[in-house]
């Protein structure tokens, strides 16, 4: 009696299955990680964005409240960071820097003592629209790989004097 087995063709034919089936869940594995990570990034951005519009609201405020003009310090058009620590509109120098997150409590900023630099940097522009009322333009750019991202967002403030 003749023993039967595997053939070197019906070998290499399961081997090639096989391969096919591990690139595909590989593939979907990767393109599934990917997507996490984009909205992921997307999401900070957003945060980061309304951290902006609120910076602003709380320089307003402090200069209403201080006796100063509402936007006191403050030009139109000029791309600025705002850093909560700090209180106050810096113009940046070119492009704005990156923002830093404190390792310890999670918090983003310009802290020079914060270990942590991200991928995003933030600028804040005001527009101008009459005496009582201005656009703020905040857009939070970062690179993934070699790809250039960007949230840009609006909002109206007004002189509440």
């Amino acid at each position: 009696m003749m023993k039967r087995g595997f053939t070197i063709i019906e070998s290499l034919v399961a081997i090639s299955i096989l391969l096919v089936a591990i690139a595909g869940a590989g593939s979907a594995i990767q393109t599934g990680l990917s997507s996490y990570i984009f909205s992921k990034d997307q999401i900070i951005a957003f945060y980061l964005a309304q951290e902006g519009f609120e910076q602003v609201r709380n320089y307003r405020d402090e200069n209403v409240l201080n006796g100063r003009f509402w936007l006191a310090g403050a030009v139109p058009s000029v791309p600025y960071y705002v850093d909560a620590t700090q209180n106050a509109f810096t113009l940046c120098p070119g492009t704005c820097p990156f923002i830093k997150q404190d390792q310890v409590s999670g918090a983003y900023g310009h802290n020079a003592s914060w270990d942590i630099t991200t991928i995003f940097r933030r600028e804040i522009r005001l527009e101008q629209i009459n005496d009582h009322e201005v656009a703020i333009y905040v857009t939070i750019h970062w690179n993934k790989g070699a790809t250039a991202r960007q949230f840009a967002a609006r909002e109206n403030i007004f002189n509440w004097q």
